[in-house]
């Protein structure tokens, strides 16, 4: 077995509230992230496959097909979006990046032919505003 990563980026926006909690929950809980106007990340994906060799073609997966998937189920759906109130998972799941990663592989389980998904990993890229929300 083989394992292949394949790395994208995108920029997106988002809000961590809850309608359930008071404005002083929600500030005492998310802090500055509480604001609902938001505040953007610029993010890098890893999408991990594994197979076999194929021993005609010599790939486990073409990672040409491998980035068009992740182009389509992930950037062109997140990339310069407002989470919250753009993305259909995030009308109701916190766009922390756990869940991110969560619908990410949502969004590519068995989409990809001959692989099988075996990792995602989200990272939130570090810039100026990295601890708006205590993120690093």
């Amino acid at each position: 077995m083989v394992l292949l990563t394949r790395r994208a980026d995108f920029s997106a926006s988002h809000f961590y509230y809850d309608d359930a909690l008071s404005e002083a929950e929600n500030v005492r809980l998310f802090g500055k992230c509480a604001n609902r106007n938001g505040h953007g990340h610029n993010y890098t994906l890893e999408v991990t496959v594994a197979g076999a060799v194929d021993p005609v073609s010599g790939f486990v997966v073409d990672l040409k097909r491998l980035k068009e998937i992740i182009q389509q189920e992930v950037v062109a759906v997140y990339d310069h979006r407002h989470l919250n109130l753009e993305v259909p998972e995030f009308k109701t799941a916190m766009p922390t990046t756990e869940n991110i990663a969560i619908a990410i592989w949502r969004r590519l389980e068995n989409k990809i032919d001959g692989a099988k998904l075996t990792r995602v990993r989200v990272y939130e890229m570090p810039d100026l505003y990295a601890d708006y929300c205590g993120e690093a």
